[in-house]
């Protein structure tokens, strides 16, 4: 989740700016560059509870304590909220979940380097003040309520308005963490394409990335409880947005999506005004009923973007938003994964060609049932382990063709290793952890924590 944007606080006046924001994101080949975000969980040492915001081992104090390695710190209401440093940030998730955005760069070989540099400082100051920090999709061992809260005044509007429009938003809020991609396009048409294609391969990504089969310290019956936690978040903002099919799909078909979908608040002067519920389309009239009178603003509009949560969203890019968090390796794997089968022209045609023919109910059944079921789901004459090999394939041969590489020489599908092996055996990570807990483990979470720390 975003913290508030720093688009200027210009008026908006006509729908067709909106339409404007997202062209705006085009960029020619030689431009398009990749932006990594990955989330993860804090715990601390002794008894592996999450850190609380405050205190000499809070998460305020991680945030400090990386400012050594020149990070600026960003406050709300006097208190350390976030961090920026060289077009990246470090940014906190509801329940203190630390978050990476990183800059957008070249190549995987780049946001590489910069995921490991973050690890590593983080590991610096969390060893410390005695924490550490796991990569996978689901809190495993933490209820909801202790879980801590973080004082950001986006997340107090996000807490109260939840529970009126599902069941497991505070879930998704608090206990959840991702690995997400953000990928440029040169037109509409090349975005409608890529929103496609990735839109119906996003369930392969979270079978290949499973790894949240624990709640509360026993396994839950999924392969990524975090993907099912979104079927019933709030389903005014979440799902597979049917309509990127349809004829005619493009920014402004998007743009009107976007309308739709509820706020959660207007940010003007340092204050959150809680529009939960209420309508971007009376807004643009000055008829908000929070902000009587009031006109929005680009900051406005590019806020209200980041509060929609499809499994692909498009801002001025689009994001991949299906995959559960987890190891250096697999944050790595995610953008090398979805560079390969969409910045190159015949991997993202033939991962189209893969894709074409599936309908609606097929598209939506891979969400539903990857979740549960993951690499093992069946669909059409094999399994979804049959469609991600064809998909792995695909994205391989893309960055092949890319050949960008690295001063070993090495392309960027060596990235796609990790990937390689859990295909070869049929097992997803969350496969391999339940193993473990039913086996050496002896039925005990706790040890997941020290052998899976970053």
């Amino acid at each position: 989740m975003s913290s508030p944007s720093h688009v200027a606080e210009t008026p908006i006046t006509d729908r067709n700016e909106l339409v404007a924001t997202l062209a705006s994101g085009e960029k020619p080949q030689a431009q398009w560059r990749i932006g990594t975000e990955h989330e993860k969980f804090g715990f601390r040492l002794d008894d592996l509870r999450p850190p609380t915001f405050d205190g000499d081992r809070g998460i305020e104090a991680l945030l400090n304590g990386l400012t050594r390695f020149g990070w600026d710190p960003v406050q709300e209401d006097g208190r350390t909220i976030a961090l920026l440093r060289d077009n990246a940030s470090v940014t906190l998730e509801p329940a203190g979940q630390l978050e990476l955005s990183g800059a957008a760069v070249e190549t995987i070989h780049q946001t590489c380097v910069e995921t490991g540099t973050h690890l590593n400082e983080v590991a610096q100051v969390a060893g410390e003040l005695q924490l550490g920090f796991l990569g996978m999709g689901f809190q495993p061992k933490w209820t909801r309520d202790e879980m801590p809260w973080m004082p950001k005044g986006r997340y107090k509007i996000m807490r109260e308005y939840m529970p009126k429009v599902g069941t497991l938003g505070l879930d998704m809020m608090t206990r959840t963490c991702t690995v997400q991609v953000n990928l440029d396009y040169a037109t509409e048409a090349d975005m409608v394409k890529k929103f496609r294609v990735s839109l119906a391969l996003q369930p392969i990504a979270t079978a290949l990335f499973a790894d949240s089969p624990f709640t509360e310290g026993a396994p839950n019956g999924y392969q990524s409880y975090r993907s099912h936690i979104w079927t019933d978040t709030d389903n005014d903002r979440t799902g597979m947005l049917d309509f990127v099919f349809e004829d005619g799909f493009g920014y402004e078909r998007y743009v009107d999506y976007l309308l739709d979908v509820p706020m959660y608040f207007s940010y003007r002067e340092g204050k959150y005004h809680d529009a939960s519920g209420q309508s971007f389309r009376d807004f643009m009239v000055g008829k908000l009923p929070v902000l009587p009178g009031q006109l929005p603003t680009l900051r406005d509009w590019s806020d209200h973007m980041t509060t929609a949560f499809p499994e692909v969203r498009l801002k001025k890019y689009l994001e991949m938003r299906g995959a559960d968090a987890g190891p250096w390796s697999r944050l790595c794997a995610l953008p090398a994964f979805w560079v390969g089968l969409l910045y190159d022209d015949a991997a993202l045609d033939a991962a189209w060609d893969l894709v074409r023919d599936f309908s609606l109910v097929e598209r939506n059944v891979l969400r539903d049932g990857v979740p549960r079921h993951g690499l093992k789901l069946p669909f059409r004459n094999g399994t979804v382990l049959d469609l991600s090999r064809e998909a792995l394939k695909i994205a391989v041969a893309g960055l092949k063709r890319r050949a960008a590489r690295n001063a070993d020489g090495q392309d960027e599908s060596k990235f796609l290793e990790v990937l390689q092996e859990i295909v070869d055996s049929g097992l997803t990570p969350a496969d391999r952890k339940l193993a473990l807990f039913h086996g050496e483990w002896g039925g005990n979470i706790d040890p997941l924590f020290k052998e899976f720390a970053y």
